[in-house]
């Protein structure tokens, strides 16, 4: 890859991952149409590093505050009957999924998953389904009501995210919203159930990303820092957005452009695998 590449992708990163579009399909779109190839799943699990720094640092006072309060738990009856102590069991619950299944399918996941055709289906189904949820969900329970079960249909729905098109944020919106939950509450729980996972997904594949040849280290740390940046001000604009406005812009903007991918495909633009 070369840096304009890395720098591009790093910037593709950082405006995609938090907003319900698909960080992994727009990673492989602009490769693909682009560049004419594909950084693999590794490349998008450690361009991931420098976004979840952001997660970690925005919300650094919420995260110490729960991690503090979920080890305090162990030994005080009093903090296991707070709001934080439970959200910190239902983050670590709503982790689960991913973390099997993205063990368990992770040959398939770096590779038929990654088909343009697949990401196309997914980008136009996945934009559908969240469009029905900001219909239909009552949006009535704020973030202290999120419950045991809540925290295991999101983890599955975060699942969903490890096949490009899905998005991660995306499918923890949707069926926060499809729960009942308000739109505040579904993106910040999403922001907070996403640091596990994806902290050690690319921990875990920074040594898949050196085999690969693709990039060089100074690369991977210049597109983690890229990604980082652009992410940190996403996030800070996305939750003001969603206090008083719906997503319906995201909704139409998933399906114009599967659609489109679409129609590349269809005409030999650009190549699906």
């Amino acid at each position: 890859m070369s840096w304009f590449e890395v720098v591009v992708l790093s910037v593709v990163q950082g405006l995609t991952e938090f907003l319900p579009i698909s960080s992994s399909a727009h990673l492989r779109i602009v490769s693909g149409a682009f560049f004419g190839n594909d950084p693999g799943a590794a490349f998008t699990a450690v361009s991931q590093l420098g976004t979840e720094a952001a997660v970690l640092i925005y919300f650094a006072k919420d995260i110490w505050n729960l991690v503090k309060t979920w080890f305090r738990g162990f030994t005080d009856a009093e903090v296991r009957a707070t709001n934080d102590y439970r959200l910190a069991w239902l983050v670590i619950i709503g982790t689960i999924p991913i973390s099997v299944l993205g063990f368990l399918f992770k040959d398939s996941i770096e590779t038929v998953a990654r088909n343009l055709w697949i990401v196309a289906t997914t980008l136009v189904v996945f934009g559908i389904l969240l469009g029905l949820a900001e219909r239909y969900g009552k949006q009535n329970r704020p973030l202290e009501h999120l419950t045991v079960r809540d925290g295991i249909v999101l983890g599955f729905a975060q699942a969903l995210a490890l096949i490009p098109g899905v998005s991660r944020s995306g499918g923890t919106i949707t069926a926060g919203l499809a729960l009942g939950l308000d739109r505040p509450a579904a993106v910040r729980y999403s922001f907070l159930l996403a640091i596990p996972a994806v902290v050690a997904a690319g921990l875990f594949q920074i040594g898949d990303v050196k085999e690969s040849g693709l990039t060089s280290g100074p690369q991977m740390v210049v597109g983690t820092i890229i990604a980082f940046a652009v992410g940190y001000v996403i996030i800070a604009w996305l939750l003001k957005y969603v206090q008083n406005n719906t997503v319906y812009v995201f909704v139409a903007y998933r399906i114009a452009l599967g659609v489109a991918l679409f129609a590349a495909l269809a005409i030999g633009a650009v190549a699906a695998t």
